[in-house]
């Protein structure tokens, strides 16, 4: 089975660019009520995930920046990420998918040239095996 077939791309996903300002992407994940989002630079490449954690800690280590003038003065780049989320290839075999699944809220994807196409969610993939009776193709 393709993993492509499971594919939110990138055009259809919530996401926030390295160089964005940091009250910014807290607001983009507080609107759409995410945990964690995917990050990605001007490139469009994948460049890891910022989660709620990182941003908390940033702040308890960062006094000046409890303004939302303050924190628009620091870039998502500046955010210390504790792990990201391992992209794997739009033509990855669908065990690897998975694996990676299993341990993530999403799996971001790659295409060859490791621009960033989209993600794929748990949520998805465990919405198709209730719906085929957990057979794998």
């Amino acid at each position: 089975m393709n993993i492509t077939s499971f594919l939110k791309p990138v055009y259809d996903i919530t996401f926030v660019y390295d160089h964005q300002n940091l009250n910014d992407a807290l607001q983009t994940m507080t609107k759409h009520r995410y945990t964690s989002i995917p990050v990605i630079n001007k490139e469009q490449h994948y460049v890891g995930t910022l989660t709620e954690g990182d941003i908390l800690q940033f702040l308890l280590t960062n006094n000046d920046c409890f303004s939302q003038e303050n924190l628009s003065k620091f870039k998502v780049s500046d955010v210390k990420r504790h792990r990201d989320y391992e992209p794997i290839h739009v033509d990855a075999l669908m065990p690897t998918l998975l694996s990676k699944a299993s341990n993530e809220n999403f799996v971001p994807i790659v295409d060859q040239h490791d621009k960033f196409v989209g993600i794929i969610t748990r949520k998805t993939l465990l919405e198709y095996f209730f719906e085929h009776n957990f057979m794998i193709l």
